[in-house]
């Protein structure tokens, strides 16, 4: 059997792995991109239909290339995030490989680099780049068993209203993917129960400026750490229905019932913690700091932007949240649907490698292990808060192949200095 080498194979053919391509491209590094669908396929068939992105085109893009026929201001819809990734693919001439899936990377002890298995045969690299992202294994918390009388499904498996048995919804969890759900569910007529948890609530555009942008000019995309006790929490926003501020008062006055985090089931109901007045009133500490910022920012640099009092006013509390439920029998509400949006875990199950802490995390800096030749890519905070959105992991992407490139130059020496380069 032929073995295939090859200097780099990225795993994973979303935007981490286009990003990377088209850098180790620009390098001149031979690679590989494997991919076990299509590429972008989470943006296709991960998500429910009507999901637009949450930053507005000009911002979700790679720098060299903005979306054509779409309103740069706009939210794009999912199927043409996904096009787009694949005509920036072709014009770089990226080499994916679609339909081929990794099954394992070992390294070649005593050889150098790296062998790696996958559904068509074994390839032999110098480096590896796992650029799988987080988003592989959906959180699926085992509170409510199986044959409870109620439906159950992860917000990976959730599509359009139409799919939702009639009687209530529980949708567990208040990030972006679960108010988003959670919303639309409300506008198709559905009656709606969200458990809030702790999170972190911005506005949309504020100023006429949007979050995006104001975040850049604050410098917040470049926090290279989590804030402390920012581990867990949440980030409320959305670009749908045009983009507007999530406002959990608002949907709870609309109709939806707030509930606190979810803790437990028993009996046939759910129980919810005591804990979300105390949540909705961080979030919105959060917002209103942020609005702060925003206006210290706007006077020190003597920018003139139209002001936006009405931005600070908050709606009366909603009877759920002046008397919060925290039990709720689900056969008494008539909830029939329950939806987690509970989030995600990688899954490197196929990476053989000493790159992970003791919790299975892999072990970086800066997508940088310390097994010479591995990277990770397209991971939450890899180098900084924008590395979680497009533009950030084209960003990652080139600092990690230099680092590529740099080593490469080192295994390429032999020991003479046969030619002085002037790189001036």
């Amino acid at each position: 059997m032929t073995i295939q080498s090859v200097d780099v194979a990225v795993i994973g053919g979303g935007q981490a792995g286009i990003a990377m391509s088209e850098h180790l491209a620009e390098c001149g590094i031979p690679h590989v991109v494997f991919e076990r669908h299509r590429i972008a396929e989470r943006w296709r068939t991960g998500r429910w239909d009507s999901l637009v992105a949450n930053g507005p085109a000009w911002h979700d893009r790679f720098p060299g290339r903005e979306f054509s026929g779409i309103d740069q201001d706009a939210f794009v819809p999912k199927e043409r995030v996904a096009d787009y990734f694949v005509e920036y693919a072709e014009r770089i001439n990226a080499p994916v490989r679609c339909g081929v899936e990794v099954t394992l990377v070992e390294r070649l002890h005593g050889q150098g680099g790296f062998r790696v298995e996958t559904s068509d045969g074994v390839c032999h690299a110098k480096a590896v780049v796992a650029a799988t992202g987080p988003f592989q294994t959906p959180v699926f918390p085992p509170l409510v068993p199986e044959d409870a009388a109620v439906t159950q499904m992860h917000s990976l498996d959730y599509r359009n209203p139409d799919q939702v048995a009639e009687g209530a919804v529980l949708v567990v969890g208040a990030g972006s993917s679960g108010v988003q759900i959670a919303d639309e569910l409300l506008r198709a007529g559905q009656g709606v129960f969200l458990s809030v948890g702790p999170h972190d609530r911005l506005p949309r555009r504020y100023r006429n400026r949007d979050y995006v942008w104001w975040m850049g000019v604050l410098g917040m995309w470049d926090d290279e750490r989590i804030p402390p006790g920012k581990e867990h929490v949440s980030i409320s926003v959305s670009g749908a229905y045009g983009g507007r501020t999530i406002d959990f008062r608002d949907l709870a006055h609309k109709g939806m019932t707030l509930v606190g985090r979810t803790e437990g089931f028993s009996d046939g109901a759910m129980r919810f913690a005591g804990d979300l007045a105390r949540n909705i009133a961080a979030g919105d500490g959060y917002y209103l700091s942020f609005l702060d910022q925003c206006d210290a920012y706007l006077a020190a640099n003597g920018i003139d932007l139209p002001e936006e009092p009405a931005a600070r006013d908050l709606l009366d509390d909603p009877e759920c949240l002046a008397n919060p439920v925290e039990r709720l029998n689900l056969k008494e509400a008539n909830v029939s649907t329950i939806i987690w949006a509970t989030g995600y875990r990688p899954d490197f199950s196929w990476l053989n490698l000493d790159v992970f802490d003791e919790d299975g995390r892999p072990r970086h800096v800066r997508g940088v292990t310390s097994e010479p030749g591995v990277y990770f890519l397209g991971l939450p905070w890899l180098m900084s808060r924008g590395s979680s959105f497009i533009y950030g992991v084209w960003h990652d992407a080139k600092h990690i192949a230099d680092h590529i490139f740099i080593q490469r130059k080192y295994s390429d020496y032999d020991g003479t200095a046969k030619k002085v380069r002037n790189d001036a």
